[in-house]
C-alpha cells in the first residue's frame, strides 16, 4: 500500500481505540502522530533496494517486530507526554497505539503483492492473502476511506460527553 494510505487507516484505527481513554481531538493528534512516526519507520528501515527492485525485509515487516518498533518509537513521546500532561490515561494511549501501529500496517500489507513475514521452520516466507499491487488505487482507496470512517466512528463516540448535562433537566414531567 502507499505510504498515504498507511497513514490514514492507522490514524483512523488508533483513534477509534484511543477516543475511548482521552478526548477526541488528543486522540485524533496523538493517532495521527504515531501513525506518522510508526508507519514511516516500518517502510523507510523495513525496505532494501535489490537491484531495480525495492523489497520488504523482516527487519519490520513481521507482526511481532511491528509491535516491537511501534512501542518502542512511542515510548519516549509516553515520557515526554507525561511531564506535559502527568495523566496515566494519555501515556496509556501513546502506549496503546506505538503497541497497535504496526499491527496495522501489516493489515494493509498482507494484502499486497508479496505480503508480510513470517517465520517457518526457521526460514521466512511471505504470506500474502489477495496480492493487490502497492499503488493499485482501488485497494488504496478502500484503505483511505476505512480510515476516514473510522475517524467519523470515533469521532460520534464524542457525543456521549458533551450531553451529559441533560440529566439536570426534567423535560417529561
Amino acid at each position: 500500500m502507499r505510504l498515504r494510505a498507511h497513514y490514514i487507516f492507522s490514524s483512523g484505527l488508533l483513534s477509534l481505540i484511543t477516543v475511548f481513554f482521552i478526548p477526541f481531538l488528543y486522540a485524533v493528534f496523538l493517532a495521527g502522530l504515531i501513525s506518522f512516526i510508526g508507519n514511516s519507520f516500518i517502510d523507510y528501515f523495513g525496505h532494501e533496494i535489490k537491484g531495480k527492485y525495492i523489497s520488504r525485509t523482516p527487519r519490520t515487516h513481521t507482526v511481532y517486530r511491528s509491535i516491537l518498533w511501534g512501542l518502542l518509537l512511542s515510548l519516549p513521546i509516553g515520557v515526554f507526554l507525561y511531564f506535559v500532561f502527568p495523566s496515566f490515561l494519555f501515556v496509556f494511549s501513546v502506549i496503546l497505539d506505538g503497541l497497535l501501529v504496526g499491527p496495522s500496517h501489516m493489515i494493509l500489507d498482507v494484502f499486497t503483492e508479496r505480503g508480510i513475514y513470517h517465520k517457518v521452520n526457521g526460514k521466512w516466507r511471505r504470506i500474502a492473502f489477495a496480492h493487490f499491487s502497492y499503488n493499485n488505487t482501488f485497494v488504496n482507496g478502500l484503505a483511505i476511506l476505512l480510515g476516514v470512517i473510522m475517524l467519523f466512528a470515533a469521532m460520534h463516540f464524542i457525543h456521549y460527553y458533551d450531553y451529559h448535562y441533560y440529566h439536570y433537566y426534567n423535560y417529561y414531567s
